[in-house]
């Protein structure tokens, strides 16, 4: 088997449901098999992937195991020569993998490969590539130094990598992460002391520190809706605090003062996603204008009233709405998953945009980076 792709769900029901689609549209000629573990989730994931994709291998715990347990897990069952670690919220293009795995064939010296990932309104993900967070690297980006002299203090970011150029980059993100199963079990997988957030940059660092190099692949653009499974909540601002204090305590040799400076730091940071979050929510504008892409001309979706709804088996036609609070909704048995993506990333900020699911009776999207996405009811 050429490729296993491990997803772990955590109640997302339709965002799932949209990976999957694009999962399944990308893996069609490649000798594939999916792996989904679901970690105890309450909103009828497990019944609804058992009925929509009967061929997907469904591993169901009765709690909540973590990001680390959850996808050690999935890939101790893996039988593919690659193994990608997919999170639920994302979409892939048709040609996703079979880059991913031409490009990996091609070039052994790479450890592990993401992609350029966008969020669900196109914009770049800047975490899509990093540096080693040491304390330094972290303190210019909780101060915005980063922004001030992105060269001289953009290491957090890579910002020496231009988004569109590929190279070598320390820190990948656990939300796509493509390698060779052997290194994923030389590596012992995730680290299961650390239940999520920083899982991603120590495994990333843990392939380093064998002497391997990871690697930025903008050929291939990933949508990730983000933080659809984990809300910012004060919570996730505890969490997220505790998994840095974790890495930095298991990598780095650092005096008390350093360690007072780490916890500020993190709770800063934190808090900040988690406002940013909410001013998301508050922000939101009700789309004006709904623009559906489907050859299914009976398709109707519940809105406000005052909504104007459009319906259409084109795209070219919406172009004239841009920036006038139009959301456009895609049908994945209408327009291609590598259409869509290329749409988003060249017309970002211009539009809102939401997916059918694989029964057409809900479109899910997002917003924004920081905020839980939508789900509208289609009728």
């Amino acid at each position: 088997m050429k490729l296993s792709v491990v997803i772990l769900n955590y109640n997302v029901k339709y965002f799932i449901d949209l990976c999957l689609q694009s999962v399944l549209a990308a893996t069609k000629n490649i000798d594939t098999e999916i792996i989904v573990v679901d970690n105890a989730s309450v909103d009828g994931s497990v019944p609804w992937i058992k009925a929509q994709f009967p061929q997907v291998k469904l591993v169901v715990n009765n709690e909540n195991l973590g990001f680390p347990k959850g996808n050690n897990m999935g890939v101790s069952q893996a039988k593919g020569e690659y193994v990608c670690i997919l999170n639920p919220d994302t979409v892939v293009a048709e040609d996703t993998f079979s880059k991913a795995l031409d490009f990996m064939d091609k070039n052994q010296q790479f450890a592990i490969m993401g992609p350029k990932l966008i969020d669900g309104s196109g914009t770049f993900l800047k975490e899509s590539k990093r540096g080693i967070p040491t304390p330094a690297v972290a303190f210019s980006k909780v101060s915005g130094l980063y922004k001030i002299a992105p060269k001289l203090f953009g290491k957090y970011y890579n910002m020496r990598l231009p988004k569109d150029k590929s190279g070598p980059t320390e820190i990948l993100v656990g939300a796509f992460m493509f390698m060779r199963t052997e290194h994923y079990r030389e590596l012992k997988g995730f680290d299961e002391a650390c239940f999520m957030y920083s899982d991603d940059i120590d495994l990333s660092y843990r392939s380093l520190q064998l002497g391997k190099q990871n690697y930025y692949n903008p050929d291939i653009t990933v949508i990730h809706f983000k933080g659809e499974s984990t809300p910012k909540d004060f919570a996730y601002q505890l969490m997220f605090r505790e998994a840095m204090n974790y890495f930095y305590k298991k990598h780095f040799h650092v005096s008390r003062l350093v360690k007072v400076w780490i916890k500020l730091a993190t709770n800063i940071f934190s808090y900040l996603k988690r406002m940013r979050g909410t001013n998301s929510i508050i922000k939101k504008k009700q789309p004006y204008c709904y623009w559906l892409v489907s050859d299914e001309l009976d398709l109707k979706i519940e809105v406000n009233k005052n909504a104007l709804f459009l319906h259409t088996s084109g795209i070219k036609g919406v172009l004239e709405h841009i920036n006038r609070q139009t959301e456009i909704i895609f049908d994945p048995d209408t327009i291609s998953f590598a259409e869509m993506i290329a749409f988003m990333n060249e017309h970002k900020g211009g539009f809102s945009y939401k997916f059918l699911s694989s029964d057409k009776s809900h479109a899910v999207g997002s917003i924004s980076s920081n905020a839980k996405g939508e789900v509208l009811v289609m009728s």
